[in-house]
């Protein structure tokens, strides 16, 4: 294990018993200074890690941005509500800047779910298991948790639209793509909450 996380260019943070707690590099300089033929190799620079639906697996380490995206995130619960840089590699079209759209989703869902949790009583529900199946930014779930709703948030983003998974994971969420054509690998009881809010209405079109 020792062996292959060196070569995975990770740093032990902490050990206890049977836990370990490794970090990854914040750069691409360790994996610049590994020898020749170290297993696994960097990933060509053109290949793109965020794309990932119907995309083969490869073999390799994804590279770190140049650019420091991905690195330069607030720490929790901060990054909740903070614009990461990874927001500016999203490919939109919108008519405002990208850090206004992204606190304006926030504020949307924010509002929303506390209307949800007065009216709805949703508190009371205990909800556990959710999905969000048009996630935009992550706002909802993110509202889930300013709100204390003590769930697990799956955030679906539809490979019909921008790939807005970066932005879900900067913010210490979790995510995946899916094309709503097709069935999804969980069973749809698996979720005490499906949302999809605006889904129909994009989806439909196709």
């Amino acid at each position: 294990m020792l062996n292959l996380t060196t070569r995975l260019c990770w740093t032990l943070v902490k050990k206890e018993g049977y836990i370990a707690i490794w970090q990854k590099p914040f750069n691409n300089s360790c994996y610049l200074s590994r020898e020749a033929g170290t297993i696994p190799p960097l990933c060509d620079p053109n290949d793109d890690p965020d794309n990932v639906w119907y995309v083969d697996l490869k073999a390799c380490i994804s590279r770190i941005p140049e650019n420091g995206y991905g690195a330069n995130v607030a720490p929790w619960p901060a990054r909740l509500q903070t614009p990461p840089d990874r927001l500016q590699s999203i490919h939109i079209e919108s008519y405002i800047a990208r850090k206004e759209l992204f606190k304006a989703e926030s504020k949307y869902w924010n509002e929303i779910v506390a209307s949800y949790v007065r009216a709805l009583h949703w508190k009371k529900y205990k909800l556990r298991n959710v999905m969000d199946m048009r996630a935009g930014f992550g706002g909802f779930a993110a509202a889930m948790i300013d709100n204390q709703l003590d769930a697990w948030v799956l955030n679906v983003v539809p490979v019909s639209g921008p790939n807005t998974l970066p932005v879900i994971y900067d913010r210490g969420l979790i995510g995946v793509m899916h094309d709503w054509c097709e069935s999804f690998d969980t069973y749809p009881r698996t979720y005490d909450l499906l949302h999809a809010a605006g889904l129909f209405s994009v989806e439909r079109k196709r």
